[in-house]
């Protein structure tokens, strides 16, 4: 019962390190992700030499497999609480209201917008920029700031220049 414990644990740790060298490197931090490696082929061939040793016993052949579906559960949830790297949301109110960049600038966002022409009329556009650990505060910015916003969220994969260069080169 032991083995089989160790076995989970060992895949766990095994598949939540792959999970996040993989999104290392998607993000663009090759030198992390290759250090990350190290530890994870180390795991990897302790795990795996276990239960290869040990495969006369289905319940190791299990436990790998349930220490696997674990891990990528735990490295998604790590990666969530890392939240690495920044989001763009796109909002879309059906108000012209001139006034709603600058509130949300005064919350620290960098905001880009126009009115746009919408299938029942006029729309304020916006584009903001914000770290993906400030998602979260910003969409309850929105919601407390205009309720009906239609709300897109994506990952942009690099900027370059602009309000939100100069903040972080301040600390923001």
């Amino acid at each position: 019962m032991e083995l089989i414990f160790i076995i989970i644990g060992i895949n766990v740790v095994y598949v939540s390190l792959y999970t996040l060298r993989m999104i290392f490197v998607i993000k663009g931090q090759r030198i992390l992700a290759s250090i990350l490696s190290l530890g994870e082929v180390l795991v990897y061939i302790t795990g795996l030499g276990i239960v290869l040793e040990n495969l006369d016993n289905p319940w190791n052949v299990a436990a790998y497999c349930a220490g696997y579906a674990v891990g990528v559960y735990i490295g998604s949830r790590i990666e969530e609480y890392l939240a690495l790297g920044y989001v763009t949301v796109q909002v879309t109110v059906d108000c012209v209201e001139i006034e709603l960049p600058s509130k949300l600038r005064g919350y620290g966002y960098g905001v880009t917008s126009w009115l746009a022409d919408g299938k029942d009329g006029k729309r304020l556009m916006m584009q903001v920029l914000a770290k993906r650990s400030n998602e979260r505060k910003l969409n309850q910015i929105l919601d407390k700031l205009c309720p009906k916003a239609f709300v897109i969220s994506f990952e942009p994969k690099n900027f370059k220049g602009g309000f939100w260069v100069k903040q972080v080169s301040k600390g923001f």
